[in-house]
């Protein structure tokens, strides 16, 4: 994959990936609304060695560890990505961060049980939770194919 760069709302802090993402979501947990001020947060995991900040010094906000730690535009606030502790093999990046509108696609929604009832989305996994680390192998392998067929010719 070609690098992808990104931007928050204002530009003056930016991202870029250079390989597929492991997978897209939807997450509808109350913090990810709240943080999203939306019905869900969308995310991207990508490989933490394929993503890197390449302009300004995002700034950590909204939920700050031992957890999580989300990092934000310190000019404009915007919400950019997300590193949670412990898993720091990949990056949890805001897919409309970039003009490739199918990073935005959400192959798999988590945390339905918190979510609005009027919500649907056309994913291909629904999780109540989170998935289970045994359903990783084959979620990513799934992914893999379904974002293989998605980007052909791109």
């Amino acid at each position: 994959m070609k690098p992808l760069v990104g931007s928050c709302r204002c530009g003056s802090t930016e991202i870029e990936i250079s390989a597929a993402p492991i997978v897209t979501a939807a997450c509808h947990c109350d913090g990810c609304r709240k943080m999203s001020s939306s019905a869900f947060s969308l995310t991207a995991m990508v490989p933490a060695p394929a993503f890197r900040v390449t302009k300004g010094d995002p700034v950590k906000g909204g939920a700050k560890g031992p957890q999580l730690d989300h990092y934000f535009c310190p000019d404009c606030m915007t919400w950019m990505f997300t590193r949670i502790t412990g898993m720091d093999a990949f990056v949890n990046v805001r897919p409309t961060m970039f003009d490739d509108k199918n990073l935005a696609h959400p192959f798999m929604e988590t945390m339905t049980a918190e979510k609005l009832d009027w919500v649907t989305l056309p994913v291909e996994r629904s999780y109540t939770g989170f998935p289970p680390p045994e359903d990783f192998p084959e979620l990513m392998q799934a992914f893999a194919a379904h974002w293989a067929e998605k980007t052909a010719g791109t």
